[in-house]
């Protein structure tokens, strides 16, 4: 591999990260975190699921899921649906208000992104959608 482009892809990635970090919590953006965001996203998107299976869906302890989880349900954005058949065992759905806070944040998101690509041509934002796709799913262990 070329240690010239290696070297261009790590620090690039270094501030990508840095900036979005920034970009995602723009004043615009409310007090929904990346964790936060994600989690919601991923119930609004795919349905309830247990701890366990979102925990090994983010690669993250079911611990740190739970936290998350926990602190989403106090604000009212999740609510817990009990096993039937397992009383210990529960699923996390998101209420009205979650799905309202999500889809407030995401459009935002959307606008501040579509902002600092409005003037590229439409086939690279394509390009540059799939190559960090391909990047991501290349870091799934």
């Amino acid at each position: 591999m070329n240690e010239k482009h290696l070297e261009m892809i790590e620090l690039e990635l270094a501030i990508l990260i840095r900036r979005a970090t920034n970009l995602s919590s723009h004043k615009k953006l409310g007090t929904l975190d990346r964790s936060a965001y994600l989690l919601l996203r991923r119930i609004a998107n795919k349905g309830a699921a247990g701890v366990k299976v979102l925990a090994e869906e983010f690669m993250l302890d079911i611990s740190t899921i739970s936290r998350q989880a926990g602190a989403l349900e106090q604000k009212g954005y999740l609510y817990r649906i009990p096993d039937p058949l397992d009383g210990r065992s529960y699923k996390l759905d998101i209420t009205e208000l979650g799905t309202t806070v999500f889809k407030e944040h995401k459009q935002a998101r959307l606008e501040r992104i579509s902002e600092k690509i409005e003037d590229w041509p439409e086939d690279e934002r394509e390009a540059f959608g799939k190559l960090l796709k391909k990047f991501n799913e290349s870091l799934i262990l």
